[in-house]
């Protein structure tokens, strides 16, 4: 009789929990291919009557989705991208026990990037080239440093896009990451997201888990002379595990496999955004208390703050190539902590977007001057204007 009323217990109790975070509307948004599955099975069983069960219309949804392009897709693919931005904005914040962070867990290792740099051959530089990831072959930072990249994340907010650092709100856009790291913010939407069957053999390819794709699995693939396709979609799966967007776990995730089905359109995505919508979801989840680690590309936010932060004053700075990302080696990073910490700690610099964005504004009308944070692109990417004209707000916060 005890245990009947326990067990009853504790089914009412889950029942309770399950009603109140339906009432609270956390329930995760649905990706792309299921608001098209919705609306095609709909139409799907009013057309055939005959069709007996869910299985049948299921089907057929999958392979109508396979058989349509990125931009037939993009439809869908903007509906699921808005309301997972929706989401994140008004999502309530879980309230984490208290906790001091002390030490930042990341998966971000732009040093294990940097040593299979150094092990191409010209062949397979050029195939990085021919995707758009030309860029990375002239990363140089090999350490994130960890206090500034925690630093950094406890002031940014996720719902505005922003920093709040040295007395301003500085908005991020998807040109910044193109300033930084050298990789396209324009172009076709990159779509991570699909039927699994579409993606079974390169799942297979890769002996994916439901943890993911081994990193060590793709280090070794990375250390064979070809420079073919394999090694093409070998490499970008490393890149972003290890450097530009990586996840909480210690594996790759096997989502990206949907956009390296054709490996000859990868020029074409729009990687800043990319990239910057990856990082922002990362930091929410922290913030959410979610999880410990941090995904997302924190050397893309590390650099960020090197290069828009003055600690000397404008008039000292010298002139500089983009990507920054090439600027920054263990040396000048080095240096650049240590006044860092002669001066007190982090944020009392001086914020320098407002003087880029004047200097992209005069390339732009062709002035021949070369100024302190715009150069030439060393990715064979055209030359583009890399920031939006912003107005940064004054803010104040106590410590």
């Amino acid at each position: 009789m005890i245990y009947g009323d326990a067990e009853e217990h504790i089914v009412s109790e889950l029942k309770r929990k399950k009603k109140k975070k339906k009432q609270l509307g956390t329930t995760r948004p649905a990706c792309s291919w299921v608001y098209f599955s919705r609306e095609f099975i709909k139409e799907y069983s009013a057309s055939h009557p005959e069709s007996s069960g869910l299985k049948a219309a299921t089907k057929a949804a999958s392979d109508a989705w396979k058989s349509m392009t990125i931009e037939e897709k993009a439809k869908y693919t903007r509906r699921a991208r808005e309301v997972w931005d929706d989401y994140l904005r008004t999502a309530p914040l879980h309230t984490p026990k208290p906790r001091k962070q002390t030490k930042l867990v990341t998966r971000c290792s732009p040093g294990r990037l940097f040593n299979v740099l150094q092990r191409l051959t010209p062949e397979q530089k050029d195939a990085v080239k021919s995707m758009g990831f030309g860029s990375l072959l002239s990363l140089r930072c090999r350490t994130l440093r960890r206090s500034l990249c925690l630093w950094l994340l406890e002031r940014f907010n996720t719902a505005q896009r922003s920093l709040e650092i040295c007395g301003k709100c500085i908005p991020l856009y998807h040109r910044d990451v193109e300033h930084v790291m050298g990789l396209t913010a324009s172009g076709k939407d990159v779509v991570n997201s699909g039927p699994d069957d579409l993606i079974a053999d390169l799942r297979h390819h890769y002996n994916a888990t439901n943890h993911g794709i081994s990193v060590r699995l793709l280090e070794d693939r990375l250390a064979a002379p070809e420079a073919g396709e394999d090694f093409k979609r070998s490499f970008v799966l490393y890149a972003l595990g290890t450097v530009l967007s990586p996840t909480a776990r210690l594996d790759v995730s096997p989502s990206f496999l949907h956009f390296l089905t054709n490996m000859d359109v990868l020029h074409q995505y729009n990687w800043g955004k990319f990239l910057l919508d990856r990082l922002v979801r990362e930091i929410s989840r922290f913030h959410q208390g979610r999880q410990q680690a941090v995904g997302g590309c924190l050397l893309f936010l590390q650099l960020f703050y090197y290069d828009s932060i003055s600690i000397e004053g404008a008039g000292s700075l010298s002139s500089a190539v983009i990507p920054c990302l090439s600027s920054w080696g263990e040396e000048e990073i080095s240096e650049r902590e240590k006044r860092e910490r002669e001066l007190g700690g982090y944020g009392l610099g001086e914020v320098l977007c407002k003087e880029r964005c004047i200097a992209v504004e005069a390339s732009e009308q062709g002035s021949q001057i070369e100024s302190p944070l715009v150069g030439k692109r060393r990715t064979g990417i055209q030359n583009v204007a890399i920031f939006e004209q912003v107005e940064y707000i004054n803010i104040s916060y106590s410590d």
